[in-house]
């Protein structure tokens, strides 16, 4: 069985964001759920809930995302 970058979704308050997905990302975005869902036993109902874990996980895993905000809290506490 494939391993997967995403593992169970933890149930959070939403904020509610409305943005087009071309047809080919949501093809894959349904197929990952479908995929997730039997790696994990954990149905997932909506394939969008699956949006929110995936860009937490690619900013993550950005060192260059984490560089600049560390650097930038930073400068924010040293302003105050």
């Amino acid at each position: 069985m494939a391993k997967l970058k995403l593992g169970a979704i933890e149930d959070d308050k939403p904020i509610k964001i409305t943005h087009e997905l071309p047809a080919s990302v949501h093809r894959d975005l349904v197929a990952y759920a479908e995929i997730l869902a039997q790696e994990t036993a954990q149905p997932i109902g909506d394939p969008a809930k699956l949006i929110a874990p995936m860009l937490a996980r690619f900013m993550a895993a950005d060192r260059s995302f984490r560089k600049a905000r560390r650097a930038r809290q930073r400068s924010i506490e040293g302003e105050e």
